[in-house]
């Protein structure tokens, strides 16, 4: 399965107010779920000495997808690809490694 794929299908299973001009439930959905992963990684650190056990991999594996499923149907909501946002972010990551700007703070490094 590609990003396209995914999209598409993901838009199949969405269902929540004003579908298609909502890009509002969609961010905030995401945000909740960015921060479902960073707390199951709060509780490794917390509970686990930060090893993260096969178990704890699988639910957060099923956060990421969470998480994944959110950036997807935002990207629609918003009439991006998602794949041209991946491809977008890799470009950006290389222009930073090239130029040696992967460090630092900023947007437009």
């Amino acid at each position: 399965m590609n990003f396209e794929e995914y999209q598409k299908f993901a838009d199949t299973t969405a269902i929540y107010p004003n579908k298609g001009h909502n890009y509002v439930y969609v961010t905030l959905g995401l945000a909740g779920e960015a921060g479902e992963v960073a707390e199951k990684i709060k509780k490794v650190i917390r509970d686990k000495g930060g090893v993260i056990d096969e178990a704890t991999k699988e639910e957060l594996t099923k956060e990421i997808g969470d998480v994944l499923w959110y950036c997807a149907q935002l990207s629609t909501e918003l009439g991006i690809q998602l794949t041209s946002a991946a491809e977008k972010n890799l470009e950006k990551l290389k222009s930073r490694h090239d130029r040696n700007k992967i460090h630092g703070d900023g947007d437009n490094r």
